[in-house]
């Protein structure tokens, strides 16, 4: 048998007065309302839904990856969501790892990584301090580096150039030592079956770094 309707009608609400309502007509296609997705954590599992003016939409059940943008650096890349770590709504869904718009989520630092070694030459994983880096050469450790890709004098200059103009925020560049970035989803996973979002940076990534301390002390 067909599931119930969900009707989104207000007839079986109280006037504004306070007083019943005579219902005079019955539940209308247009008036359905849907079950929700609460599309979870994932292998990817899509289905499509008919809806009014044939138009379609895309429940989203389970997702793993979408397109993230590192909004400062101008680069969108296609990564796996690893956690979903904060929900306004509820920790609720923080605990059954649902996916809805504006979700905190931990994704997957790698392509950036590899992004940002091909366009400034250096890697994010391997940010040491400045003392620290020399001990380190005293002590003879960087010999076990892995051999580096050749490179042109020119391309070598060019890099090194842009470097010297590049700022990372320091909050960010701290994460891509553990290889997991915080991002937000900004797309509707159970309407379009997607999971986009950006990265988080400046003042909203220390709101929710503050959030998620909070929440470890309760």
């Amino acid at each position: 048998p067909p599931a119930r309707e969900i009707p989104r009608a207000p007839r079986h609400k109280h006037r504004a007065t306070g007083g019943r309502r005579n219902i005079h007509q019955k539940k209308r296609k247009f008036e359905m309302g849907r079950p929700s997705a609460l599309c979870k954590l994932g292998a990817k599992r899509v289905r499509p839904v008919r809806c009014r003016g044939g138009n379609m939409k895309y429940r989203g059940l389970r997702i793993d990856a979408g397109n993230f943008a590192w909004g400062s650096e101008n680069c969108a890349k296609k990564v796996r969501i690893l956690d979903v770590v904060y929900n306004s709504t509820s920790n609720e869904l923080v605990r059954t790892k649902t996916l809805t718009k504006n979700t905190i989520v931990q994704i997957d630092a790698q392509p950036f990584v590899q992004w940002y070694l091909k366009k400034y030459g250096s890697d994010l994983r391997k940010k040491v301090k400045k003392g620290a880096a020399k001990d380190a050469a005293k002590d003879g450790k960087d010999g076990k580096e892995e051999p580096e890709e050749k490179k042109s004098r020119h391309v070598i200059f060019k890099l090194k150039a842009r470097e010297a103009k590049q700022k990372l925020d320091p909050a960010v560049e701290e994460q891509f030592q553990s290889g997991r970035l915080l991002a937000s989803i900004a797309s509707r996973p159970g309407q379009s079956g997607r999971c986009d979002g950006y990265v988080l940076e400046g003042e909203e990534l220390t709101f929710y770094k503050k959030k998620l301390e909070k929440k470890k002390k309760a």
